[in-house]
Protein backbone atom coordinates (compact mmCIF):
# COMPACT_ATOMS: atom_id res chain seq x y z
CA UNK A 1 0.00 0.00 0.00
CA UNK A 2 1.21 3.58 -0.74
CA UNK A 3 1.78 5.89 1.68
CA UNK A 4 3.18 8.72 0.02
CA UNK A 5 0.39 11.21 -0.48
CA UNK A 6 0.17 14.01 -2.97
CA UNK A 7 0.72 17.37 -1.01
CA UNK A 8 -1.67 18.94 -3.03
CA UNK A 9 -4.43 16.71 -2.59
CA UNK A 10 -4.12 16.58 1.03
CA UNK A 11 -4.16 20.48 1.13
CA UNK A 12 -7.63 20.73 -1.50
CA UNK A 13 -9.20 17.83 1.31
CA UNK A 14 -8.21 19.81 4.09
CA UNK A 15 -9.56 22.97 2.55
CA UNK A 16 -12.92 20.82 1.81
CA UNK A 17 -12.77 19.57 4.86
CA UNK A 18 -13.08 22.90 6.78
CA UNK A 19 -15.02 24.66 4.26
CA UNK A 20 -17.77 21.82 5.26
CA UNK A 21 -17.46 22.27 9.05
CA UNK A 22 -17.55 26.24 8.86
CA UNK A 23 -20.59 25.84 6.88
CA UNK A 24 -21.79 23.77 9.59
CA UNK A 25 -21.24 25.72 12.67
CA UNK A 26 -22.51 29.04 10.02
CA UNK A 27 -25.49 27.47 9.27
CA UNK A 28 -27.72 27.71 13.06
CA UNK A 29 -26.77 31.47 12.93
CA UNK A 30 -28.34 31.67 8.45
CA UNK A 31 -31.18 29.44 9.91
CA UNK A 32 -31.90 31.99 12.98
CA UNK A 33 -31.31 35.00 10.54
CA UNK A 34 -33.91 33.32 7.95
CA UNK A 35 -36.20 32.93 10.97
CA UNK A 36 -35.64 36.52 11.93
CA UNK A 37 -39.29 38.11 11.58
CA UNK A 38 -38.62 41.73 9.11
CA UNK A 39 -39.84 44.49 11.16
CA UNK A 40 -40.45 48.65 10.64
CA UNK A 41 -40.56 50.78 13.15
CA UNK A 42 -39.92 54.62 13.49
CA UNK A 43 -38.03 56.52 16.34
CA UNK A 44 -38.82 60.06 17.18
CA UNK A 45 -36.27 62.30 18.56
CA UNK A 46 -35.93 66.05 19.68
CA UNK A 47 -32.49 66.31 18.60
CA UNK A 48 -32.44 70.48 19.37
CA UNK A 49 -32.89 69.51 22.91
CA UNK A 50 -30.89 67.96 25.93
CA UNK A 51 -29.81 63.65 26.23
CA UNK A 52 -32.08 62.34 23.95
CA UNK A 53 -29.53 64.17 20.83
CA UNK A 54 -26.46 62.59 21.88
CA UNK A 55 -28.22 59.08 22.37
CA UNK A 56 -30.08 58.83 19.46
CA UNK A 57 -27.14 60.03 17.49
CA UNK A 58 -24.95 57.21 19.33
CA UNK A 59 -27.31 54.34 18.57
CA UNK A 60 -27.93 55.66 15.04
CA UNK A 61 -24.35 55.36 14.43
CA UNK A 62 -23.76 51.98 16.04
CA UNK A 63 -26.85 50.48 14.90
CA UNK A 64 -28.09 49.01 18.58
CA UNK A 65 -31.06 48.98 18.31
CA UNK A 66 -31.18 46.89 15.48
CA UNK A 67 -28.43 44.86 17.24
CA UNK A 68 -30.45 44.19 20.39
CA UNK A 69 -33.77 43.65 17.90
CA UNK A 70 -31.37 40.80 16.46
CA UNK A 71 -30.38 39.06 19.62
CA UNK A 72 -34.54 38.98 19.88
CA UNK A 73 -35.08 37.49 16.33
CA UNK A 74 -36.22 40.58 14.80
CA UNK A 75 -34.32 41.60 11.35
CA UNK A 76 -35.14 45.92 12.33
CA UNK A 77 -35.22 48.44 10.08
CA UNK A 78 -35.42 51.77 12.14
CA UNK A 79 -36.61 55.05 10.62
CA UNK A 80 -35.46 57.71 13.10
CA UNK A 81 -37.18 61.09 12.64
CA UNK A 82 -35.96 64.39 13.89
CA UNK A 83 -39.00 67.14 15.02
CA UNK A 84 -38.41 70.33 16.34
CA UNK A 85 -40.22 70.11 19.45
CA UNK A 86 -43.05 68.05 20.88
CA UNK A 87 -46.62 69.30 19.32
CA UNK A 88 -45.38 67.51 15.79
CA UNK A 89 -44.34 64.14 17.75
CA UNK A 90 -47.19 64.20 19.98
CA UNK A 91 -50.04 64.31 16.75
CA UNK A 92 -47.95 61.83 14.68
CA UNK A 93 -47.99 59.90 17.59
CA UNK A 94 -51.49 59.84 18.36
CA UNK A 95 -52.58 59.74 14.42
CA UNK A 96 -50.57 56.27 14.92
CA UNK A 97 -47.88 57.40 12.34
CA UNK A 98 -44.84 57.05 15.26
CA UNK A 99 -44.25 54.04 17.12
CA UNK A 100 -41.48 55.65 19.54
CA UNK A 101 -41.50 59.34 20.46
CA UNK A 102 -39.96 61.30 23.09
CA UNK A 103 -41.00 64.17 25.34
CA UNK A 104 -41.91 66.12 27.95
CA UNK A 105 -43.86 66.00 31.52
CA UNK A 106 -46.45 68.68 30.16
CA UNK A 107 -47.89 66.90 27.16
CA UNK A 108 -47.74 63.35 28.73
CA UNK A 109 -50.30 64.85 31.43
CA UNK A 110 -52.29 66.13 28.72
CA UNK A 111 -52.73 62.83 27.03
CA UNK A 112 -53.41 60.81 30.04
CA UNK A 113 -55.91 63.41 30.92
CA UNK A 114 -57.44 62.77 27.87
CA UNK A 115 -57.63 59.22 27.92
CA UNK A 116 -55.13 58.30 25.49
CA UNK A 117 -52.90 54.89 25.09
CA UNK A 118 -50.10 56.42 27.13
CA UNK A 119 -47.15 54.11 27.88
CA UNK A 120 -44.16 55.03 29.45
CA UNK A 121 -41.17 53.31 28.19
CA UNK A 122 -38.11 55.09 29.37
CA UNK A 123 -35.98 58.16 30.72
CA UNK A 124 -35.52 60.45 28.00
CA UNK A 125 -33.89 63.30 28.98
CA UNK A 126 -34.45 65.31 32.18
CA UNK A 127 -32.86 68.05 34.88
CA UNK A 128 -32.87 70.06 31.67
CA UNK A 129 -31.95 73.70 32.38
CA UNK A 130 -34.47 76.48 31.31
CA UNK A 131 -33.17 79.81 31.29
CA UNK A 132 -35.17 83.01 31.95
CA UNK A 133 -33.69 85.53 29.52
CA UNK A 134 -33.15 89.08 28.16
CA UNK A 135 -31.29 91.72 26.00
CA UNK A 136 -27.81 92.45 27.32
CA UNK A 137 -28.97 95.88 27.95
CA UNK A 138 -32.52 94.95 29.84
CA UNK A 139 -33.40 96.66 32.96
CA UNK A 140 -35.23 93.39 34.19
CA UNK A 141 -32.99 91.66 36.31
CA UNK A 142 -35.01 90.13 38.60
CA UNK A 143 -38.29 87.66 37.85
CA UNK A 144 -40.42 90.90 39.97
CA UNK A 145 -39.26 93.29 37.01
CA UNK A 146 -41.20 91.04 34.53
CA UNK A 147 -44.43 92.83 36.08
CA UNK A 148 -46.52 94.68 33.08
CA UNK A 149 -43.99 92.74 30.36
CA UNK A 150 -44.36 90.28 27.79
CA UNK A 151 -42.61 86.93 28.00
CA UNK A 152 -42.24 84.82 25.78
CA UNK A 153 -42.42 80.81 26.48
CA UNK A 154 -43.55 77.53 24.09
CA UNK A 155 -47.56 77.84 25.86
CA UNK A 156 -48.67 74.33 26.69
CA UNK A 157 -45.10 72.86 26.72
CA UNK A 158 -42.08 72.40 29.70
CA UNK A 159 -41.00 76.97 29.26
CA UNK A 160 -44.38 78.09 30.05
CA UNK A 161 -44.33 75.40 33.11
CA UNK A 162 -40.91 77.07 33.98
CA UNK A 163 -42.39 80.20 33.96
CA UNK A 164 -45.55 79.61 36.06
CA UNK A 165 -43.12 77.86 38.94
CA UNK A 166 -40.70 80.02 39.07
CA UNK A 167 -43.70 82.92 39.78
CA UNK A 168 -45.30 80.55 41.77
CA UNK A 169 -42.63 80.39 44.55
CA UNK A 170 -40.58 83.41 43.97
CA UNK A 171 -43.77 85.96 43.74
CA UNK A 172 -46.61 83.97 45.31
CA UNK A 173 -49.10 83.36 42.19
CA UNK A 174 -48.53 80.67 39.37
CA UNK A 175 -50.60 82.87 36.64
CA UNK A 176 -48.95 85.22 35.00
CA UNK A 177 -51.85 86.98 34.45
CA UNK A 178 -52.16 88.38 38.24
CA UNK A 179 -48.72 90.21 36.96
CA UNK A 180 -50.13 91.52 34.17
CA UNK A 181 -47.38 89.90 32.53
CA UNK A 182 -48.16 88.70 28.77
CA UNK A 183 -47.33 85.35 27.66
CA UNK A 184 -46.22 85.32 23.52
CA UNK A 185 -46.53 81.43 22.82
CA UNK A 186 -42.42 80.86 21.08
CA UNK A 187 -42.73 77.22 19.75
CA UNK A 188 -39.34 77.71 18.07
CA UNK A 189 -36.13 78.37 20.35
CA UNK A 190 -33.63 79.64 17.81
CA UNK A 191 -36.37 82.79 17.73
CA UNK A 192 -36.61 83.16 21.31
CA UNK A 193 -33.22 83.00 22.03
CA UNK A 194 -33.16 86.57 19.89
CA UNK A 195 -35.39 87.94 22.37
CA UNK A 196 -37.54 89.90 18.82
CA UNK A 197 -39.09 92.85 19.10
CA UNK A 198 -42.22 92.57 21.05
CA UNK A 199 -40.75 90.80 23.87
CA UNK A 200 -39.17 91.89 27.06
CA UNK A 201 -37.92 88.39 28.36
CA UNK A 202 -38.16 84.74 27.11
CA UNK A 203 -37.90 81.01 28.72
CA UNK A 204 -35.23 79.30 26.59
CA UNK A 205 -33.87 75.89 26.68
CA UNK A 206 -30.14 75.66 27.58
CA UNK A 207 -28.56 74.80 24.41
CA UNK A 208 -30.73 77.78 22.72
CA UNK A 209 -29.26 79.92 25.39
CA UNK A 210 -25.63 79.28 25.18
CA UNK A 211 -26.10 79.89 21.30
CA UNK A 212 -27.29 83.00 22.01
CA UNK A 213 -25.55 84.34 25.01
CA UNK A 214 -22.43 83.75 22.34
CA UNK A 215 -23.30 85.01 19.43
CA UNK A 216 -25.78 87.30 20.32
CA UNK A 217 -25.34 88.87 23.89
CA UNK A 218 -28.28 87.60 25.19
CA UNK A 219 -27.79 87.13 29.14
CA UNK A 220 -29.62 85.24 31.91
CA UNK A 221 -31.56 86.63 34.41
CA UNK A 222 -32.00 82.79 36.70
CA UNK A 223 -33.05 79.16 35.90
CA UNK A 224 -34.90 76.52 36.59
CA UNK A 225 -32.53 75.25 38.76
CA UNK A 226 -32.89 78.27 41.34
CA UNK A 227 -29.96 79.61 40.74
CA UNK A 228 -29.12 82.89 39.78
CA UNK A 229 -27.36 83.68 36.12
CA UNK A 230 -25.23 86.87 35.56
CA UNK A 231 -27.84 89.15 34.90
CA UNK A 232 -29.74 88.93 38.09
CA UNK A 233 -30.03 92.36 40.68
CA UNK A 234 -32.22 91.57 43.19
CA UNK A 235 -32.88 90.56 46.92
CA UNK A 236 -30.69 87.60 46.76
CA UNK A 237 -27.61 89.52 45.90
CA UNK A 238 -26.12 90.33 41.72
CA UNK A 239 -24.38 87.71 39.29
CA UNK A 240 -24.63 84.69 39.00
CA UNK A 241 -24.55 81.26 41.22
CA UNK A 242 -26.54 82.11 44.08
CA UNK A 243 -29.18 79.86 45.31
CA UNK A 244 -32.40 81.53 45.25
CA UNK A 245 -33.76 80.64 49.17
CA UNK A 246 -37.44 80.00 47.64
CA UNK A 247 -37.04 77.40 45.43
CA UNK A 248 -35.90 75.36 48.69
CA UNK A 249 -40.04 75.39 49.29
CA UNK A 250 -40.77 73.69 45.67
CA UNK A 251 -42.36 70.37 45.73
CA UNK A 252 -39.09 69.36 43.36
CA UNK A 253 -36.20 70.41 45.02
CA UNK A 254 -33.25 69.17 44.33
CA UNK A 255 -34.48 69.71 40.92
CA UNK A 256 -35.43 73.25 41.34
CA UNK A 257 -38.73 75.14 40.93
CA UNK A 258 -39.61 72.09 37.55
CA UNK A 259 -39.05 68.91 37.78
CA UNK A 260 -38.32 68.25 34.05
CA UNK A 261 -38.20 64.86 33.03
CA UNK A 262 -38.57 63.48 29.45
CA UNK A 263 -39.69 59.89 28.62
CA UNK A 264 -39.60 57.41 25.47
CA UNK A 265 -43.14 56.20 24.67
CA UNK A 266 -44.15 53.40 22.91
CA UNK A 267 -47.18 52.50 20.31
CA UNK A 268 -50.63 50.32 21.62
CA UNK A 269 -49.37 47.88 18.55
CA UNK A 270 -46.08 47.53 19.41
CA UNK A 271 -46.05 47.46 23.09
CA UNK A 272 -48.70 44.45 22.44
CA UNK A 273 -47.25 42.73 19.35
CA UNK A 274 -44.01 42.94 19.74
CA UNK A 275 -42.76 43.50 23.34
CA UNK A 276 -39.39 42.01 22.49
CA UNK A 277 -38.89 45.38 20.84
CA UNK A 278 -39.53 47.55 23.54
CA UNK A 279 -36.96 45.67 25.46
CA UNK A 280 -34.38 46.22 22.61
CA UNK A 281 -35.24 49.76 22.58
CA UNK A 282 -34.78 49.97 26.05
CA UNK A 283 -31.26 47.97 26.52
CA UNK A 284 -29.90 50.04 23.15
CA UNK A 285 -30.90 53.50 24.88
CA UNK A 286 -29.27 52.22 28.20
CA UNK A 287 -26.08 50.78 26.24
CA UNK A 288 -25.85 54.45 24.76
CA UNK A 289 -25.73 56.46 28.22
CA UNK A 290 -23.58 53.70 30.19
CA UNK A 291 -21.43 54.28 27.01
CA UNK A 292 -21.51 57.98 26.55
CA UNK A 293 -21.63 58.69 30.91
CA UNK A 294 -17.65 57.47 30.32
CA UNK A 295 -16.88 59.85 27.93
CA UNK A 296 -15.85 63.22 28.19
CA UNK A 297 -18.59 65.69 28.25
CA UNK A 298 -17.40 67.52 25.96
CA UNK A 299 -16.65 64.69 23.59
CA UNK A 300 -20.45 63.42 23.96
CA UNK A 301 -21.68 66.86 22.90
CA UNK A 302 -20.15 66.93 19.38
CA UNK A 303 -22.85 64.21 18.78
CA UNK A 304 -25.46 66.73 18.67
CA UNK A 305 -23.18 70.01 17.06
CA UNK A 306 -25.34 69.70 14.15
CA UNK A 307 -28.01 70.61 16.02
CA UNK A 308 -26.87 72.55 19.45
CA UNK A 309 -24.25 74.30 17.39
CA UNK A 310 -21.82 74.57 20.13
CA UNK A 311 -17.82 74.33 20.58
CA UNK A 312 -17.36 71.36 23.16
CA UNK A 313 -17.05 73.44 25.90
CA UNK A 314 -20.24 74.99 25.96
CA UNK A 315 -21.94 71.17 24.92
CA UNK A 316 -20.25 70.20 27.68
CA UNK A 317 -22.43 72.20 29.86
CA UNK A 318 -25.68 70.28 28.43
CA UNK A 319 -24.31 67.00 28.58
CA UNK A 320 -23.43 67.45 32.31
CA UNK A 321 -26.57 68.88 33.80
CA UNK A 322 -28.24 65.73 32.15
CA UNK A 323 -30.06 62.92 34.65
CA UNK A 324 -28.99 60.69 31.72
CA UNK A 325 -25.06 61.10 32.55
CA UNK A 326 -25.58 62.24 36.13
CA UNK A 327 -27.21 58.31 36.72
CA UNK A 328 -25.79 56.48 34.13
CA UNK A 329 -29.17 55.03 33.54
CA UNK A 330 -32.27 55.12 31.99
CA UNK A 331 -34.78 53.59 34.13
CA UNK A 332 -38.08 55.33 35.60
CA UNK A 333 -38.05 55.68 39.34
CA UNK A 334 -40.99 56.77 41.81
CA UNK A 335 -39.33 59.92 41.49
CA UNK A 336 -39.40 60.42 37.77
CA UNK A 337 -43.74 59.05 38.21
CA UNK A 338 -44.43 61.65 40.72
CA UNK A 339 -43.38 64.39 38.36
CA UNK A 340 -46.10 63.78 35.98
CA UNK A 341 -48.67 63.77 39.10
CA UNK A 342 -47.29 67.28 40.17
CA UNK A 343 -47.02 68.88 36.59
CA UNK A 344 -50.54 68.23 36.61
CA UNK A 345 -51.75 69.96 39.49
CA UNK A 346 -50.06 72.85 38.33
CA UNK A 347 -51.66 72.37 35.12
CA UNK A 348 -54.77 72.49 36.39
CA UNK A 349 -53.62 76.19 37.83
CA UNK A 350 -52.95 77.45 34.06
CA UNK A 351 -56.06 76.35 33.33
CA UNK A 352 -54.47 73.46 30.38
CA UNK A 353 -56.70 70.66 31.96
CA UNK A 354 -59.24 70.40 34.15
CA UNK A 355 -58.51 68.45 37.30
CA UNK A 356 -54.97 66.77 38.31
CA UNK A 357 -53.72 63.24 37.66
CA UNK A 358 -54.40 60.37 40.28
CA UNK A 359 -51.81 58.08 41.48
CA UNK A 360 -53.27 55.48 39.87
CA UNK A 361 -52.89 57.11 36.36
CA UNK A 362 -49.80 57.65 36.70
CA UNK A 363 -48.75 54.65 37.62
CA UNK A 364 -50.85 52.83 35.00
CA UNK A 365 -49.02 54.94 32.81
CA UNK A 366 -46.13 52.74 32.83
CA UNK A 367 -48.00 49.21 34.08
CA UNK A 368 -47.43 47.51 30.64
CA UNK A 369 -43.81 48.67 30.27
CA UNK A 370 -42.60 47.88 33.48
CA UNK A 371 -41.63 44.14 32.94
CA UNK A 372 -40.23 44.77 29.69
CA UNK A 373 -38.13 47.32 31.25
CA UNK A 374 -36.92 44.80 33.88
CA UNK A 375 -36.15 42.52 30.91
CA UNK A 376 -33.47 44.99 29.80
CA UNK A 377 -32.05 45.91 33.93
CA UNK A 378 -31.08 42.39 33.54
CA UNK A 379 -30.06 41.42 30.47
CA UNK A 380 -27.70 44.81 30.69
CA UNK A 381 -26.48 44.05 34.12
CA UNK A 382 -28.71 45.39 36.97
CA UNK A 383 -27.03 48.65 37.41
CA UNK A 384 -27.61 50.32 39.55
CA UNK A 385 -27.97 48.21 42.59
CA UNK A 386 -30.92 49.32 45.56
CA UNK A 387 -28.71 51.69 47.35
CA UNK A 388 -28.20 53.48 43.54
CA UNK A 389 -32.06 54.01 42.93
CA UNK A 390 -32.48 55.30 46.75
CA UNK A 391 -29.84 57.89 46.93
CA UNK A 392 -30.52 60.54 49.14
CA UNK A 393 -27.42 62.20 48.18
CA UNK A 394 -28.40 62.47 44.54
CA UNK A 395 -29.13 65.99 42.54
CA UNK A 396 -32.48 64.18 41.39
CA UNK A 397 -35.58 62.63 42.73
CA UNK A 398 -35.40 58.55 42.99
CA UNK A 399 -37.16 56.18 44.41
CA UNK A 400 -38.05 52.33 43.61
CA UNK A 401 -37.79 51.45 39.76
CA UNK A 402 -41.11 51.38 37.88
CA UNK A 403 -41.26 47.26 38.14
CA UNK A 404 -41.11 47.46 41.69
CA UNK A 405 -43.70 49.96 41.97
CA UNK A 406 -45.73 48.30 44.87
CA UNK A 407 -44.07 50.04 46.61
CA UNK A 408 -44.38 53.42 45.39
CA UNK A 409 -46.04 55.43 48.31
CA UNK A 410 -49.73 56.04 47.76
CA UNK A 411 -49.89 59.99 46.91
CA UNK A 412 -52.47 62.41 46.35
Amino acid sequence: MNTNRHPGASRRRFIVAAGAASLAVAAPAIVRAQNRKALKVSVGRQPWAAGNSPVTAYMMNNKTFERFAADAGYDLTVDYRDYPSALPMVEAFVSGNLDFGMWGNTPIVRLIAQNQPVQIISVGEGHFRFVLATRKDSPIRNIGDLKGKTVGALLGGDPYNVLSQMLRYELGNPDPKAFNITVVNTPTQAQAATIPTGMDAAVLIHPAYLKAHAELGTVGIMNSFGYTEAHYKGPAGEGAGILLPAVKKAAFYPDGYYLHRSFWIGSPNVIKNDPAIVTAFVLAQQDAVAKLSATKPGEVSELARKYWELPPELGAKVVEDDVLFKRGWVWPTEGDAAALLETSKYMVDGKLIPKPLTWAQVKGAFAQTAELDKAAYEKSGRKPDVAGFNDKNAQDLRGAPVWEAQRWAERT
